[in-house]
């Protein structure tokens, strides 16, 4: 089964939450400053004033504050994250009040069908169980609802696969250590979450499971995703 595995799900957690202080400057140079670009390109008309939006796996909600953004910021809350003090860093950023969910991806406390549209930047690939998740994101979604993903992704190309497993094995730690030093080389455990990540065909194919259409997109040769899947 595609996923973490518990195991190695708590493994990830604990590093998480040891790079608060430098998540986010961190994440901005190891996608070589894409990632802001990539959750505009995938929330941008797939949301609509008024929606309720679930940021899953929000972290400090960046996909949901890009949502805002977008919207004026018509548009109702909530982040659900498993980390407490991710969520309680998010809060202290904001003027208002958010609506925190502390928990998991494969045990979403949310009535079935009522969510317009589903956030995941950068997170479904840390679910212990993908195909939970992703069950359970279709479950809590209305009719017509939106699952908009933005992540790392594993090309079916060969030659691109091993060009994007090389920056991620190497690359990426000389550049996490550069911005924050040691606390930065914790970032290396992004390459174990992404050799268990399916290639993009795969996880593709995982959606049209649940979904009735799914939108694709790949940048950076398949090594980044933009991904919309429609209930």
């Amino acid at each position: 089964m595609s996923g973490l595995g518990l195991s190695y799900w708590k493994e990830v957690i604990v590093v998480l939450r040891s790079i608060i202080p430098v998540y986010d400057k961190v994440n901005k140079s190891i996608s070589l400053g894409q990632d802001d670009k990539y959750r505009e390109l995938g929330i941008t008309s797939e949301i609509h004033p008024g929606d309720l939006i679930l940021d899953a796996g929000s972290g400090f909600g960046n996909m949901s504050s890009k949502a805002l953004d977008i919207l004026n910021g018509n548009a109702r809350i909530i982040l659900h994250d498993p980390i407490r003090e991710m969520l309680n860093y998010a809060q202290d950023k904001k003027s208002q009040r958010l609506n925190l969910s502390c928990g998991v991806f494969e045990n979403m406390p949310f009535k079935e069908s009522s969510i317009d549209a589903v956030l995941c930047g950068y997170s479904l690939r840390d679910s212990f169980s993908l195909v939970e998740a992703i069950s359970e994101v279709h479950r809590v979604l209305k009719n017509e609802g939106r699952f908009i993903i933005v992540d790392i992704g594993k090309p079916d190309n060969i030659l691109f696969r091993t060009f994007v497993t090389f920056y991620l094995k190497y690359i990426l730690g000389i550049i996490a250590y550069s911005v924050s030093g040691k606390s930065g080389l914790r970032f290396k455990t992004l390459y174990g979450t992404f050799l268990q990540w399916p290639k993009n065909s795969v996880l593709n194919e995982l959606l049209l499971n649940k979904f009735s259409k799914v939108k694709f997109t790949r940048k950076m040769f398949g090594g980044a995703i933009i991904i919309v899947a429609y209930k």
